[in-house]
């Protein structure tokens, strides 16, 4: 869990910022100026089904603003107690701010080279016996980061209010707007078959720098009303539904390939790539949901029982229209080449519809003092259909898998407790209808995921820790084709991930430290295609390690200064292993002063990240069948103030 002191004094920003504060997370293909992508436990997770927001799904193909968010979740595993169709590796929940007692408070943040943003939040309860709540958060960002040609602003606008209707009955509502509107940096490549230094790579340039470029617009409104009713008996009900309304205009120009020699994963030897006009206007998506569900604590046969259980219905449409994919000429890693724009609408979008339906019931145990079981399913049931936007390449198919769920726990001692546990996930996919398919359009077998768990943890007063031992198993679908191009969809193996998780919290007089680390043996395995098996997946470190620690000095009260360090190993480039970026470790410093007036509060925060500037590439993706590859932010300094009154 990611509160909100924690964010604000790591300068987190967007959401592939919180992969500095714990070591299982990592970057997945995340540009500045695009919807973030993240991995977890080494599996990257699916924008479309591994979020959440107040625990329902929502669609992260989009900007999402951090305003009016209390704190982050990340749940670690496989997700199929929490989720019908998702990525293994976990799930991400943001929990919304919701009215609390008087907040008044505003901010003010400078980043380099020119960032400036503003903030709000205001929150009061009013009416007899306090009843009514309301509170509002509001924030502008004009956007001048270092990278060039990355000018751009965000804003974002929240409003939450509750009614506590009567002891045992609150009525919640919120809405929440937000809107960005930047460029965004397309990521280097191999050059031909070697891995440029990024030493020599400068971490500013921007790929993305045509005189036609365009920014990446994407605008959100979200809204949802929950209802929670006490029924006696230590009985609750709760209704709570949610709509997300995303518009987005995808627009760049869009480095890919080497025709002039013959390869289409990676760029020239020579530096340069080949260059083309991408846009695609006013994609439209829409999520609903709404979950009933029923919890309590009953006694049954002698036992205490934690009992929930409800029924999730999603529907989620995405609309498009024709959109730009169109050759502009040769471009240049140094981005100094200029080409003519294409913008000719002269390539199709698909179109999506999907609804499913999922029951779920779980359910705690306590055996005996020390020994509780959990345990559960979820039964879903999903239909899913796409077509191009000229009516070509339907599909359209049904699918219903019911997932278990199990685990233990025994309290060792009063502060140490121990657990396994063993689940499974479920994804879904349809074979593209295109003709060199010989099964196109053909539903693929439900894709179940596994993973088995084994952890212990501590946590008394000033120390907290946890080693977590865990193996996930997770189906891969890949193309078998022959020599005349005709493929076949079908399972083909799957990514095997073993590790190792450790965290340790502790706190002494004036000092407090933090860390993670974790070990990873990830693994493609059972393939028929034996150059792959026991190789490691692209763009996953098998160590990966985070540290932060603050420092109170007596002689100044109100002040802290802070350090972290991130550090991850290597990467792999291809998926035959022949190439691999370096480790890498980055240090960043800050320091938080709180000065108290006598009716207010002022919070003096500076920092500033990868003080060493450190010159690396930061992630290797393998995205859209392309190698790509991002280099660390260079050093930036950061500063805020807030009032609190």
């Amino acid at each position: 869990m990611l509160g909100g002191t924690a964010l604000l004094d790591a300068g987190v920003e967007r959401l592939s910022d919180i992969t500095r504060l714990d070591a299982s997370l990592s970057d997945a293909y995340n540009s500045d100026g695009y919807w973030s992508f993240l991995s977890v436990r080494g599996y990257t997770l699916d924008n479309r089904f591994n979020y959440r927001r107040d625990g329902l799904p929502i669609n992260a193909e989009t900007s999402i603003g951090m305003a009016n968010k209390e704190r982050i979740e990340v749940f670690k595993g496989t997700s199929g107690i929490q989720a019908g169709t998702s990525a293994p590796g976990g799930l991400v929940n943001f929990v919304v701010k919701r009215p609390d007692a008087a907040v008044r408070s505003a901010s003010l943040e400078w980043r380099e080279q020119g960032s400036i943003g503003v903030a709000t939040d205001l929150s009061q309860r009013f009416g007899a016996h306090e009843a009514f709540g309301l509170r509002v958060n509001a924030a502008y960002d004009h956007l001048d980061p270092q990278v060039r040609s990355l000018e751009g602003h965000r804003r974002q606008l929240a409003v939450a209010g509750d009614w506590r209707i009567a002891p045992g009955t609150l009525v919640e509502a919120e809405f929440e707007h937000s809107r960005q509107s930047q460029p965004s940096v397309p990521g280097f490549s191999l050059l031909g078959d070697s891995l440029p230094s990024a030493r020599r790579i400068d971490p500013r340039t921007n790929l993305n720098n045509q005189p036609w470029s365009l920014p990446v617009v994407m605008e959100g409104n979200t809204a949802s009303l929950r209802l929670q009713q006490q029924l006696g008996s230590g009985w609750r009900f709760t209704a709570h539904g949610m709509t997300q309304h995303l518009s987005t205009d995808d627009r760049l120009a869009y480095p890919y390939g080497c025709s002039a020699e013959d390869r289409y994963d990676r760029y020239c030897s020579d530096g340069s790539f080949d260059l083309y006009d991408f846009r695609s206007d006013n994609e439209r998506r829409r999520s609903d949901a709404l979950d009933f569900s029923l919890a309590g604590s009953p006694v049954l046969a002698g036992l205490r029982h934690q009992f929930s259980t409800g029924v999730l219905f999603t529907r989620f449409k995405s609309r498009a229209q024709g959109q730009a994919y169109n050759y502009t000429g040769t471009g240049h890693i140094d981005g100094t080449a200029v080409t003519e724009p294409a913008p000719e609408l002269t390539d199709e979008n698909t179109e999506r519809d999907e609804r499913s339906t999922e029951l779920y019931l779980r359910d705690m145990v306590q055996l005996s003092a020390d020994w509780r079981l959990w345990a559960g399913l979820r039964h879903t049931r999903l239909h899913r259909d796409s077509v191009r936007t000229d009516g070509s390449r339907a599909t359209g198919y049904g699918q219903s898998e019911t997932l278990p769920w199990l685990a233990a726990s025994w309290q060792w001692t009063p502060a140490t407790v121990v657990y396994a546990s063993w689940g499974q996930g479920l994804e879904s996919d349809v074979v593209p209808n295109r003709s060199f398919y010989v099964n196109a359009g053909q539903a693929l077998p439900a894709l179940k995921s596994r993973q088995t768990e084994l952890g212990i943890k501590h946590e008394r007063d000033d120390v907290s820790a946890s080693l977590v031992a865990f193996q996930i198993d997770r189906p891969r679908a890949a193309d078998l084709c022959d020599a005349n191009d005709q493929c076949l969809r079908r399972p083909d193996g799957s990514a095997r991930h073993r590790g190792l998780e450790a965290a340790l919290g502790w706190s002494h007089g004036p000092w407090q430290l933090r860390g993670s680390a974790m070990w990873l043996q990830a693994r493609l395995r059972n393939s028929s295609d034996d150059s792959l098996n026991g190789n490691r997946p692209t763009n996953v470190p098998p160590r990966s390690f985070r540290l932060a620690g603050s420092y109170a000095p007596a002689a100044l009260p109100g002040l802290q200064l802070q350090a972290g360090l991130v550090h991850e190993a290597d990467k792999m480039v291809l998926d035959d292993n022949s190439i691999a970026i370096p480790g890498w470790t980055t240090v960043n410093l800050g320091a938080r002063y709180v000065q108290r007036l006598s009716r207010s509060q002022l919070t003096w925060r500076v920092g500033v990240d990868n003080v060493g500037d450190k010159r690396a590439w930061r992630e290797s993706p393998f995205q859209f069948g392309h190698a790509y590859l991002y280099p660390l932010a260079p050093r930036t300094f950061r500063a805020s103030i807030q009032l609190d009154l």
